[in-house]
């Protein structure tokens, strides 16, 4: 009897810009109202119960603590509760890497991982910095939280880089994109291609929040500078909404009625010294300032594995910035170190002929920013034939969470 753990369900909330989720769900939601969503459309699509359910987990300081979630939804028992250190939007894959070592080791029999962001109900990932920069009074909108408060929030991972004007992600990621511009020859056309591509997958995806918004290379290099060598559609979008992913043992997936997606194998962690990377450019060794921080990490995936990156038939790649998957790609040994930007050139991405499908729902640039665990979702319906771009005789998936931070990845591989 097995015990290996395998996804078994997904589910989700509509995805809307942030501040928009009580017009696309007609009503007023709360962000706990859409964890709870989101985990029971999870469990109904794998053919099990919330009375089924005994482990909860999630990451990047989800606000919907599992112990409430347990009691709200009436779940039996909770014998697992889980929160990631991994920061952000490095610790999707890592929490699903939790849920699994929980059910493989006999903590807990399914986990139900989640992620729910409500962003008009409480503060704007990013707003800190606008009020910051208004010096806390001229802000557009009314503030969501105080100055103060706000000051407080960004102090902890921005002090050191908060008098030099680096107050926004965006910031912080593109001065390890332009040092590997200045390297390798990457230019913004590479980063262009990748915003276009991700976008035609979208625009296949109805649960997409830009499906109907179609992106030629000539908008993405007339879009304005967010932060060189960003422009606009290099970068994600803000998101309300919430996704949810189902994990079991082997056996029990075998009466489910989904065919189980297997977590072949799973890593986390960080380089020695990163401490909260690219985001605050501290302590980062200078040999690895102009990647994504993740290639010792990948390393390790495809050892536990047994793999190698010619073994992969689709990659939901995380994509908080373009420049972050092109690093990753190259991280990852899709192509050596500096290459990544003739690899995009080949189409590689496409999911129509390219030789590495990537992003095959939009990712986080243009179906939804739910801190990746969308890519999870993403990567279990490729394997089950379910994605709105589906990858003919796709078995083995790489889901990557954020660059640029410690972080973590999976390989899946369907059966």
């Amino acid at each position: 009897m097995s015990r290996k753990a395998h996804i078994v369900g997904v589910g989700e909330t509509p995805y809307a810009k942030w501040g928009r989720i009580a017009e696309v769900m007609q009503g007023d939601v709360t962000e706990h109202a859409l964890a709870h969503f989101a985990i029971m459309k999870a469990v109904e699509d794998a053919g099990l119960s919330i009375d089924d359910v005994d482990g909860l987990a999630s990451f990047a300081e989800d606000r919907n603590e599992a112990i409430f979630i347990a009691a709200e939804l009436g779940i039996p028992e909770l014998r697992f509760g889980n929160m990631v250190w991994m920061p952000g939007g490095g610790g999707g894959c890592a929490a699903v890497s939790n849920a699994a070592m929980a059910v493989e080791t006999g903590q807990a029999e399914v986990v139900v991982v989640y992620r729910a962001l409500c962003q008009g109900e409480f503060m704007r990932f990013g707003h800190a910095a606008e009020l910051m920069a208004n010096d806390g009074g001229g802000a557009a909108e009314p503030p969501p939280v105080s100055f103060q408060q706000a000051n407080t929030l960004m102090l902890a991972a921005m002090g050191q880089v908060m008098p030099f004007g680096m107050l926004t992600g965006a910031a912080a990621f593109a001065l390890p994109f332009r040092r590997h511009m200045h390297k390798y020859g990457t230019s913004s056309e590479h980063l262009g291609k990748i915003a276009v591509t991700f976008r035609e997958h979208a625009n296949r995806n109805p649960r997409a929040v830009l499906k109907d918004k179609p992106l030629s290379l000539e908008q993405h290099q007339g879009s304005r500078m967010i932060a060189d060598p960003f422009r606009l559609f290099d970068c994600c979008m803000e998101n309300d909404g919430a996704c949810a992913v189902v994990v079991t043992t082997e056996e029990r997936a075998r009466s489910l009625k989904k065919r189980p997606v297997e977590i072949v194998a799973s890593v986390q962690g960080a380089p020695k010294g990163y401490s909260f990377g690219s985001f605050t450019n501290a302590n980062i060794d200078d040999a690895i300032y102009a990647t994504g921080g993740t290639e010792q990490m990948a390393n390790r995936l495809w050892q536990k594995a047994g793999m190698r990156p010619e073994d992969v038939d689709v990659a939901q790649i995380y994509d908080h910035f373009t420049g972050s998957v092109l690093m990753q790609l190259e991280d990852f040994g899709f192509c050596k170190r500096g290459e990544g930007g003739d690899f995009i050139d080949s189409g590689a991405l496409s999911w129509k002929g390219g030789s590495l499908p990537t992003n095959t729902s939009g990712g986080s640039l243009s179906e939804a920013y739910m801190h990746g665990l969308n890519h999870v979702l993403e990567g279990a319906r490729s394997l089950w034939g379910e994605s709105c771009c589906p990858v003919e005789n796709a078995n083995v998936c790489l889901v990557t969470s954020a660059a640029g931070v410690p972080s973590s990845a999976l390989l899946l591989k369907g059966h």
